[in-house]
């Protein structure tokens, strides 16, 4: 979001924050053209492009997607998933059903940690509840950290998506935007300017964010990335927890007016 939130490329769009998971809600209902959505929401929602080359994906631990437990995997027979969940409660569930050892129950509730572990035996967080959980505490099983472990692969978890209908009206080279507003906003001052206000916001350490954006997430929708991102769907599918295996449509390039 860097150069739309910092450079004349904000005034071609008409900008609203929100979670990915209502990001993909306003893309079904037409309120929005392009959004951050999570990678299960695109099984889910026809008419869609994705914008090629920018994605949220990991490549190793990637920290702020965690089941947390106060028991061994195979004493975990409930788990409490963070209703804003959508792509990181279909991998838990696909981690469970491939790998771990299937028949558990989940149950979507909000992200409080020690009400979900007072009614489940673990507890799925994402984003910033996640990053603040203190590990030593309890037994912890980082999603992305798994998923590499099992498969080889990097796993997805969200990308940009926009409207095919909108595309096609639009002048704009969307994929180039975004992709020059993600390398950007990676420059070593932009991200140092990035890390001081989130630091303040979260109250963790600057060089703590720093690392975790510069280390523990991945911005390159590139070849291993969607191999990942294929595989989770083709699992995700075989185990009944997303409905299809989408084909991948991506937006076409075209000249940009700014």
């Amino acid at each position: 979001m860097w150069d739309v939130e910092h450079t004349r490329v904000g005034d071609s769009f008409d900008v609203a924050y929100t979670s990915p998971s209502q990001c993909a809600a306003e893309l079904q209902r037409g309120s929005a053209d392009i959004g951050i959505i999570p990678s299960a929401a695109y099984t889910t929602i026809h008419g869609l492009s994705i914008l090629p080359g920018v994605a949220i994906a990991s490549r190793r631990a990637v920290r702020s997607i965690l089941m947390v437990s106060r028991k061994p995997i195979d004493g975990i027979r409930t788990v409490a998933l963070d209703s804003s969940s959508l792509t990181s409660g279909a991998l838990v569930r696909v981690l469970f059903a491939k790998f771990w050892g299937g028949g558990r129950q989940f149950d979507s509730v909000p992200p409080n940690l020690d009400s979900m572990l007072a009614s489940h035996d673990a507890a799925l967080l994402i984003g910033d509840p996640a990053l603040k959980v203190d590990r030593s505490q309890y037994r912890t099983w980082d999603l992305a950290e798994e998923w590499i472990h099992f498969t080889g692969k990097p796993f997805v978890f969200a990308f940009w998506a926009v409207r095919e209908e909108a595309a096609k009206e639009s002048n704009l080279d969307l994929a180039a935007i975004f992709v020059e507003s993600r390398d950007h906003g990676l420059e070593p001052a932009n991200l140092t300017h990035i890390a001081k206000i989130w630091a303040s916001k979260l109250d963790l350490g600057e060089d703590d964010v720093r690392q975790y954006l510069t280390t523990n997430i991945h911005y390159y929708l590139d070849g291993p990335c969607l191999e990942g991102l294929q595989l989770f769907y083709r699992y995700a599918h075989e185990c009944r927890v997303l409905p299809r295996v989408p084909e991948l449509h991506f937006a076409d390039a075209r000249p940009a007016l700014i």
